[in-house]
């Protein structure tokens, strides 16, 4: 069988600058007529973007690999999602999304391998950057934060409606300063989910644009980065691989039908929970105990009294989404030092009842 050669964008930036966001207006802006498929990468054990990217579709297949940098490991899981994702979907675009964490010179390093080069087609990689953030040394002191600049076609101001328009003047100069183009200007556009369908039309024009650092042939998409070989990089026709059995590894609840996953890595703490579907929310309890949480992120998918609710919050901003469907009620918090999970799990289960349990 011929495989047809899939244009592929990365869209990286780092926790919480809005890619889900961008992720989900970009795909209303798929041809009615062609198959999209997202495949999303989270920091933390817990997967939750894709419930928030919404459900699928025959039109719209989207994937998720939690549990970190999904290039790590020399790129077999990141090799494994895209090898199923593309067999059951067939799609007509790609769409990746590294975790905000997630070294995305060693994600584009995969992704140019030899064995990629007839079934991917690299096309614009989209950083999205809070240019708020540039005053901020956490941000532009993080050696992922600067690569996840240095690897753009095409930056993102994001929720350029909340700050002064100044601000993009300067993080237009901070990419002239300190990107591998110095001296060079790189393209900057605005981007808020609001104004989305004024600016949205540039962007999506853009989206088509080769990649600038996989034009030479056979070479990998970053000469940067040192990745040690530990084993030959898949074959893209390995049947066993490239099958379409996509099934997920299985939940295995507790007692009290709970799930807790931990991470530690990068200088973040992150925490999961998941539980299953007869746990029932109070919303205003939650909503309370969620905004009076000290972490730099939080994401989460909830079954509530008062419906399904998608929570997104950064910092101090925090978005709220009703939501179709979900299968369980799953939260992930993230934060610069260790996370009380038993103080955070106990006010989880105080804002909650078990239903249809004697």
């Amino acid at each position: 069988m011929i495989q047809k050669i899939i244009p592929t964008n990365v869209i990286t930036g780092f926790l919480g600058v809005g890619k889900t966001s961008f992720i989900k207006t970009l795909l209303s802006q798929k041809p009615a007529d062609e198959v999209w498929a997202v495949l999303v990468n989270e920091f933390g054990e817990i997967g939750i973007d894709a419930g928030l990217l919404g459900n699928e579709t025959d039109q719209i297949q989207i994937k998720e690999v939690a549990g970190g940098c999904m290039c790590c490991a020399a790129g077999l899981p990141m090799q494994v999602a895209i090898n199923q994702l593309i067999a059951k979907a067939k799609p007509d675009r790609l769409l990746i999304e590294p975790t905000g964490l997630g070294h995305p010179q060693e994600v584009l390093k995969v992704l140019t391998q030899a064995h990629y080069q007839q079934v991917l087609s690299m096309k614009s990689c989209i950083t999205l950057v809070d240019a708020r953030k540039l005053s901020d040394c956490r941000y532009t002191q993080h050696e992922i934060f600067n690569q996840q600049l240095q690897v753009a076609d095409l930056v993102l101001a994001s929720k350029a409606d909340t700050y002064d328009q100044k601000l993009i003047a300067e993080l237009q100069q901070y990419l002239k300063d300190n990107t591998s183009e110095k001296g060079q200007a790189m393209t900057v556009e605005p981007w808020s989910y609001t104004q989305n369908e004024a600016l949205m039309p540039a962007i999506v024009a853009s989206i088509n644009l080769p990649h600038k650092l996989s034009a030479a042939t056979n070479a990998p998409a970053v000469q940067a980065v040192t990745i040690q070989p530990k084993a030959r990089l898949l074959d893209l026709n390995y049947s066993p691989l490239f099958s379409q059995d996509t099934s997920v590894q299985q939940l295995e609840f507790d007692e009290h039908g709970l799930v807790c996953k931990t991470k530690q890595a990068d200088g973040f703490y992150s925490c999961g929970w998941v539980f299953d579907v007869s746990y029932e929310f109070d919303f205003d309890k939650l909503l309370e105990l969620v905004k009076g949480l000290d972490v730099v992120r939080l994401k989460a998918v909830m079954i509530t009294d008062e419906g399904i609710a998608g929570f997104n919050g950064v910092e101090s901003e925090l978005s709220i989404v009703e939501l179709d469907d979900a299968m369980d009620s799953r939260i992930e918090l993230l934060s610069m030092s260790p996370l009380n999970r038993e103080q955070v799990e106990s006010a989880l289960l105080a804002a909650s009842k078990r239903l249809g349990l004697s």
